[in-house]
């Protein structure tokens, strides 16, 4: 039974979710997020040595061993976003097909984790995964992932491939996860440039500083004095940082 509660849409086509565990790449350890009924977990098996599933769903954790008898299946019943990566003992990559309503607190935990997987391999909706990967058009998440992990785009899995179908194509979102190239710290700057995604700019960081001495900022560091948050890059971000502090 599928929980959409949980926002769980089971995707089937063995072709594809073999392509995705592909780009997972291989090796020793995998650990998936949310494998659910198993579909992505039996396509996993084959590419690594051994699977940690980690299920919220009782039930659905409690039934999934019987599925794979004599493969090296580990299943967790815990909340994906509680589970301690520092668990991995060795070099791992991290899969699954996640809830679209969790996307950002899932993809937050790996990239910020002090053990950091070598890969992380994620099929999610379309428009957010390309909206991370899009080089002109940033958001507070697509600056997050990319000052933390090399970000590129997998295979699109239409809707019709789910089943319930979701209201909108998936995509895969490939991270190779690395050390930071700015400063946690960058990004207080960044959420009040954010605060209204749509404003220019500048307007939204007078609570910070005249905005006379704003534009002189934005000049010496050669970013538009009209721009958008979005349109700035995360360099740009840091210049104006290390002149504001």
């Amino acid at each position: 039974m599928v929980n959409k509660a949980l926002g769980q849409h089971w995707l089937y086509n063995r072709a594809i979710l073999d392509e995705i565990a592909e780009a997972a790449g291989g090796g020793e350890l995998c650990v998936e997020i949310g494998p659910g009924l198993g579909t992505l977990t039996s396509s996993l098996l084959k590419q690594f040595d051994k699977v940690v599933a980690v299920e919220f769903d009782e039930d659905l954790a409690r039934k999934l061993p019987g599925s794979f008898p004599g493969k090296n299946l580990e299943v967790i019943h815990e909340d994906f976003l509680k589970f301690d990566l520092s668990q991995m003992k060795q070099p791992y990559v991290v899969a699954g097909n996640i809830p679209y309503y969790i996307t950002s607190p899932i993809i937050e935990h790996i990239i910020y984790s002090e053990n950091r997987p070598e890969r992380a391999v994620i099929l999610m909706q379309r428009e957010v995964a390309e909206r991370i990967a899009d080089e002109g058009r940033e958001s507070m998440l697509s600056l997050k992932c990319k000052n933390r992990a090399d970000v590129s785009l997998g295979l699109i899995v239409p809707r019709e491939e789910f089943t319930p179908p979701p209201k909108v194509d998936s995509r895969v979102l490939i991270l190779h996860p690395h050390e930071p190239l700015v400063p946690e710290e960058v990004f207080k700057l960044i959420g009040k440039g954010f605060v209204a995604p749509r404003k220019k700019l500048i307007n939204n960081l007078t609570s910070l500083l005249p905005t006379m001495m704003l534009e002189d900022i934005f000049l010496q560091c050669n970013v538009n004095i009209d721009a958008r948050p979005g349109e700035l890059k995360l360099e740009d971000w840091y210049k104006i940082y290390q002149k504001m502090v």
